[in-house]
């Protein structure tokens, strides 16, 4: 425990420990050797079976930082600090609103009539919002050289004037991880809450990097 920790929070940090080593337990008698997370180990393999420096680095920076594959792939160069060895990660999120043609009152997609002035909605009007939301993460000394060596030898791909680190849509990103995964051997992984079984995603790593965060006393803040 770190002198300004609270004894709850440790505590709670424990806790949390646990039972992410009881849902493994339980998933790996379960299912045969199915687990719910990636080892640091197994993550390192998942790195080795890249076939090139951009694969082995988005692969390395979804588990480093914890973000999620649309947040990885929207990194431009600008966004990257080699000074003060930060990276800010950019998160537009988008959510459509739905409200009562007659009295302008907040529904629900199940809603049939209006809790404002109680009239029967035949078609509700629809409005889109975004939220857009940054964040400033530390690199770790290793990703900095990683990082710098990848944008000297010309990696980022510019798209209408920004210097993007991968120049690749969603779809190609998740095909990048689950090849990697498959050469690599690594097993499925299982939701400890569906009990289903899936391939290694980018959002598995995500969850490595939440999962080895807390075991490491780290806030995962990253995330």
């Amino acid at each position: 425990m770190t002198l300004s920790e609270p004894r709850e929070t440790a505590r709670n940090r424990q806790l949390c420990i646990a039972q992410h080593e009881r849902n493994d337990r339980r998933m790996r008698t379960n299912v045969g050797d199915s687990r719910a997370y990636l080892e640091v180990s197994e993550l390192e393999a998942l790195e080795r079976a890249a076939y090139c420096f951009r694969d082995q680095l988005l692969i390395h920076l979804l588990f480093h930082l914890g973000c999620r594959i649309s947040e990885a792939l929207a990194i431009t160069t600008n966004d990257i600090d080699l000074v003060t060895g930060t990276i800010t990660i950019q998160h537009l999120k988008q959510r459509l609103m739905l409200t009562c043609p007659k009295c302008n009152a907040r529904l629900s997609r199940n809603h049939m009539y209006c809790p404002g002035c109680s009239k029967k909605v035949s078609e509700a009007v629809k409005e889109k919002q975004e939220q857009r939301r940054r964040r400033v993460l530390p690199i770790d000394p290793a990703t900095l050289v990683i990082l710098k060596e990848y944008i000297d030898r010309g990696g980022p791909v510019n798209r209408n004037g920004k210097l993007f680190i991968f120049g690749v849509n969603r779809h190609r990103a998740w095909q990048i991880v689950t090849e990697c995964a498959r050469r690599a051997g690594l097993p499925k992984l299982i939701n400890p809450e569906t009990g289903k079984v899936h391939s290694v995603s980018p959002h598995k790593l995500r969850d490595a990097f939440a999962v080895n965060a807390i075991k490491h006393d780290d806030s995962g803040d990253g995330l």
